[in-house]
């Protein structure tokens, strides 16, 4: 398969203030005076360090945001004005995304073979939101009973608070900082600790982009720093992409001062396979899948439905793929399968096979591979006659496990897929456009797709039920950074 973006060479990232946070156009020290270390989850060894903020730093990020939009140029700069600088910030990060494919590598453990690719691609929908954002129409004449003139205007939400997980901190960072600037917002980027650099490459490329003090500003801390920010009464809203956990937290402290959240949260997606479906195509599509990010995506296809009696073939050849694929370290070519991102995560993921051997069948893993006595690498691995009511089944386990869940008649396999707190993403393997569609609509997720794990990030992504709040992409992302103003008057305004 031709790669959608050509291969790019990575190479060690360029950070100029490390030991720095960015706020209000300047790099300062860190009021705790401490590092945070990031760590190769191939070799367990640090790969490098960066400030770490407390909550007097998250309190000045806040403090510099809020005067940057209450009182600064870019809240009430022409949309226009604001697109000509995202531009500039744009060719920026386009001459440095070796440095972000790398960065992306040596944190969290990503294939370098893939790392290129995704981070050129963050970069193209970078692209692709100030193409969207300059072609919308931010104030719009609508009927009115009320006046002459009935003028909707699409403002800026205000101060963001913008939290990016450590699976894919580059993209998810970039995306919810777009949406952000293109809307006239100004932004506290927070990412994780264990996955900060990317953000450095961002506010470094803001910054030589000439974009107004205190626009973008970058803190990095633990999380009772990042409780502190997000309950900042300064912070219009909260961007957020992570664990239902503390997104639940989020909500809570949004929710008690009516302030705006938009959540990315968990899944427990479920793929059906329909019984037209090929099984060795459904093994091969399913194997690769799992593979990717080392399970660690939270739109995994992680449950699998198949009709009771294709259950055994099925299994019998998923377990004949997870057999040939290659583990190891991240920089090596051949390498399907890298490490997941830290010792917790391994850690999680070895307790969720222990808990899975009390209620289904191990038909294939479960145990850290003997060729690699370092790195946090787990085998791939498959629970078979899964019940749905199981805590594997149920819980999103984040890492490279899948649930094989045997169904009665397409009904059953709809009420198994429903049947979970999560509603993120899905899958229909089907040769059957009709039913794939029919399907679709009866399962409550976000997103669907006919034969795999199918993403397109112009188009909103989202969850239901404990999956999130609001969406990411397309024009509904960029609508969730503002406020509807109507305005009533008694003729049209010469500019509008």
């Amino acid at each position: 398969m031709n790669a959608p973006f050509p291969i790019i060479t990575p190479v060690p990232p360029r950070i100029a203030h490390p030991d720095r946070l960015f706020i209000g156009g300047a790099w300062v020290p860190a009021h705790s005076g401490r590092m945070l270390a990031q760590i190769d989850p191939n070799t367990e060894e640090q790969v490098s360090a960066v400030a770490e903020a407390d909550e007097v730093d998250m309190d000045a990020a806040v403090s510099a945001a809020r005067e940057a939009f209450d009182h600064g140029p870019w809240p009430r700069m022409a949309p226009a004005e604001r697109l000509a600088f995202m531009r500039k910030m744009s060719a920026i990060l386009h001459a440095r995304v070796g440095e972000t494919a790398r960065a992306w590598t040596m944190q969290m453990g990503g294939l370098a073979s893939f790392s290129g690719i995704m981070q050129a691609g963050s970069n193209a929908t970078f692209d692709g939101i100030i193409a969207m954002a300059e072609g919308f129409e931010w104030v719009q004449q609508r009927p009115s009973t009320g006046a002459a003139v009935g003028l909707v205007a699409y403002e800026p939400v205000g101060v963001v608070a913008a939290i990016a997980p450590w699976n894919g901190p580059y993209g998810i960072m970039l995306n919810k900082l777009a949406y952000a600037l293109a809307a006239g917002c100004c932004v506290i980027m927070k990412p994780s600790p264990e996955t900060p650099l990317e953000a450095y490459i961002i506010a470094e490329a803001a910054q030589a982009a000439g974009l107004p003090a205190g626009v973008v500003n970058l803190v990095t801390g633990q999380r009772e720093a990042s409780d502190h920010l997000v309950c900042n009464a300064g912070v219009d809203k909260v961007s957020f992409t992570g664990s239902t956990v503390a997104g639940t937290r989020i909500a809570q402290v949004c929710g008690a001062r009516v302030a705006r959240c938009t959540l990315e949260l968990g899944g427990k997606s479920a793929a059906l396979v329909l019984d037209d479906f090929p099984i060795d195509v459904a093994a091969q599509i399913l194997s690769g899948t799992l593979c990717m990010m080392s399970g660690q995506v939270c739109a995994m296809l992680s449950r699998v439905l198949v009709s009771r009696a294709r259950h055994d073939e099925l299994a019998a050849a998923i377990a004949a793929q997870m057999a040939q694929v290659v583990i190891g370290h991240s920089d090596d070519p051949a390498t399907q399968l890298g490490p997941v991102a830290m010792e917790r995560q391994l850690r999680r993921i070895e307790s969720y096979i222990e808990e899975g051997k009390a209620s289904a069948t191990l038909a294939y893993g479960g145990k850290r591979p003997a060729h690699l006595a370092k790195g946090y690498f787990i085998e791939p691995t498959l629970f078979t006659n899964v019940d749905n009511t199981s805590r594997i089944a149920q819980e999103e386990i984040f890492g490279p496990v899948l649930c094989l869940i045997p169904y009665e008649d397409e009904a059953d396999a709809i009420r198994i897929a429903n049947q979970s707190a999560f509603g993120l993403n899905g899958s229909v393997l089907t040769q059957d456009v009709d039913a794939a569609y029919r399907i679709a609509r009866a399962i409550r997720t976000g997103a669907v797709g006919q034969n795999g794990l199918r993403m397109d990030f112009g188009l909103p992504f989202g969850g239901f039920k404990q999956s999130g709040l609001g969406r990411e992409g397309g024009i509904e992302g960029l609508l969730g950074y503002t406020e509807l103003k109507t305005i009533l008057l008694d003729g049209m305004p010469s500019v509008l």
